[in-house]
């Protein structure tokens, strides 16, 4: 009478282990890529409305503003940024060149990174 083994060897099991192992490693690596680009994404957006809201500030101001650079912390979103403002002259007298630089602070760093800078012009109006 001959007696059958059922059931998987220690060389099957272990290569299903490894097949397995790698899959997962794979599908780790995607999913950080994409937690990754979506953070980098979501700060170029807002990073991008902090600069256009300084500017457009600037442009409803009445007068142009004074040569000059300054920078302040705003909490927008769930994060804290610095924006600076630096607001350089033309060869034209009646226009200004303004740059933000909006940085990020992350965690706990007394210094934000940066994420990001929107240049304009503005000009007196007629």
């Amino acid at each position: 009478m001959s007696r059958r083994n059922s059931g998987f060897t220690l060389l099957e099991v272990l290569v299903a282990l490894l097949v397995f192992g790698l899959i997962a490693g794979a599908a780790s690596r995607v999913a950080s890529n994409y937690i990754t680009g979506f953070e980098r994404v979501r700060d170029n957006v807002l990073a991008g409305w902090l600069a256009d809201n300084r500017i457009n500030q600037l442009r409803l101001e009445n007068a142009l503003p004074p040569i000059s650079e300054s920078a302040e912390d705003q909490d927008y979103g769930p994060f804290r940024w610095r924006i600076t403002t630096v607001v350089t002259g033309t060869a034209e007298p009646t226009m200004r060149r303004v740059e933000v630089i909006v940085a990020k602070y992350q965690n706990e760093q007394t210094e934000p990174f940066r994420v990001m800078s929107l240049s304009a012009f503005l000009g007196e109006s007629s």
